[in-house]
């Protein structure tokens, strides 16, 4: 995954397609404020695996999750394994 800090937004890429996760940033607090598929990867688990990713490299970081995306709270809430990294 990767952490484009300037445009603000983790990303990845799969077969040449982009799945992001456009966040702001405030010391230790990452708030999450949309989270997009390229229409081809939509329904592939992309947005999933993206989100996996942002919530681990949250754990390995230490900063906290803060959700505004509809996207990403339905799935910090569907994933409770997670739940140490949302603030």
């Amino acid at each position: 995954m990767r952490d484009d800090r300037e445009a603000g937004r983790f990303e990845i890429e799969e077969n040449g397609l982009v799945v992001f996760a456009a966040y702001r940033r405030r010391g230790d607090v990452v708030a999450l404020t949309h989270v997009e598929a390229a229409p081809a990867l939509r329904g592939t688990g992309a947005a999933d695996r993206l989100m996996r990713a942002v919530s681990e490299r949250a754990r390995a970081e230490g900063f906290k999750i803060v959700p505004y995306c509809g996207y990403a709270a339905a799935w910090l809430r569907r994933h409770g394994e997670f739940a140490d990294v949302c603030g």
